[in-house]
């Protein structure tokens, strides 16, 4: 059996529904045969692995603890969706407390027990806050965390297909940037629906002005829409996408979507959010031209804004320090 690489995968919140089918999806995806999984819930946990092992996957070295410090040891990839789900009737920022205050003891985590790892992906909302406070507790270079971006720019797609009846690869450059949110820019200048400029097809009689907007509601409400319809918050999507995120990282299939990362350019300072981005056995890097329409790029000032006030309440908490503070727990920024 072959694998990308040798090297161990933790899986932090394991006993969940991302955790366990993104653990499954690793092991399908052949990443590494040592994958270890975390969670507290000790009995949940041991549940998944017992699944997993039943999937009887060739040459998996499957582990899972309940203790941070074993799971963390040795790690060189970390994905994490170890925060507390949304609920109907939530917002991603209903999350935010709590959350950030898990995002940071990760961090600490990762800082004592495997500092020399080398990608960390974030997905428990909201994603842009706790990746960000994770990276300033975690002492890594921005380089190596990256966040779930990507659902928004597939559930663009995803509904420009359905709009069309096409098929959901015939929708190529879907693209959403800034917040993982309801703030989030969508953008239509970069999408082609069957080879034709999304912006041609807008105002027309194949996608009315009114249609767009609302198509974009549906986009920004996408994982509400999964809560009303399934009773509980996105599992699948969230779980398949990260691993392609980690996939990438350790050198494999390029990762096709934009991602939340570490920016720092004029006008968008010190923030984490959807950027185009590439991501590598390098890390993650971004393009700092950002191409738009003057309109998309007031959306995405505006998403930053959003973000901004979101960062600057968890500032507020206590849970990072102020910008200006971020080099004395994290040398790197």
């Amino acid at each position: 059996m072959s694998f990308l690489t040798e090297e161990k995968l933790t899986i932090v919140g394991a006993a969940g529904m991302i955790g366990s089918n993104m653990a499954q999806t690793a092991a399908m995806m052949n990443l590494t045969p040592n994958i270890c999984l975390y969670d507290p819930f000790a009995v949940g946990l041991e549940g998944v692995a017992e699944e997993i092992r039943h999937c009887g996957f060739e040459g998996l070295n499957l582990t899972f603890t309940s203790d941070m410090k074993e799971a963390l040891t040795g790690a060189k990839y970390i994905v994490s969706s170890g925060g507390a789900p949304r609920k109907d009737g939530m917002t991603r920022e209903d999350l935010l407390k709590g959350n950030a205050e898990i995002a940071a003891q990760l961090g600490k985590d990762i800082k004592a027990y495997c500092p020399d790892v080398k990608h960390v992906v974030i997905i428990f909302n909201p994603a842009d806050i706790t990746g960000l406070v994770t990276l300033i507790h975690s002492g890594l270079k921005p380089s190596q965390v990256t966040t779930l971006a990507a659902l928004d720019s597939t559930r663009l797609q995803s509904e420009l297909a359905k709009h069309f009846g096409v098929k959901q690869s015939q929708v190529t450059g879907a693209r959403t940037y800034g917040g993982h949110g309801e703030a989030m820019a969508v953008f239509a200048s970069t999408a082609k629906v069957d080879g034709t400029p999304l912006s041609e097809l807008i105002g027309t009689d194949k996608l009315t002005n009114e249609q767009w907007e609302d198509l974009k509601q549906r986009v920004t409400k996408g994982g509400a829409n999964i809560i009303k319809l399934r009773g509980r918050s996105s599992f699948q999507s969230p779980a398949y996408v990260s691993i392609e995120m980690i996939r990438a990282a350790m050198g494999g299939e390029a990762f096709r979507w934009p991602a939340g990362c570490f920016v720092n350019i004029p006008s968008m300072e010190n923030i984490m959010m959807g950027m185009e981005t590439t991501i590598n056995k390098d890390g993650v890097s971004y393009s700092k031209e950002i191409n738009g329409t003057a309109e998309e790029k007031a959306a995405l000032q505006t998403s930053y804004n959003h973000l901004v006030k979101m960062r600057d309440e968890v500032i507020g908490m206590g849970v990072i320090p102020a910008v200006e503070d971020w080099k004395t727990v994290n040398p790197n920024l």
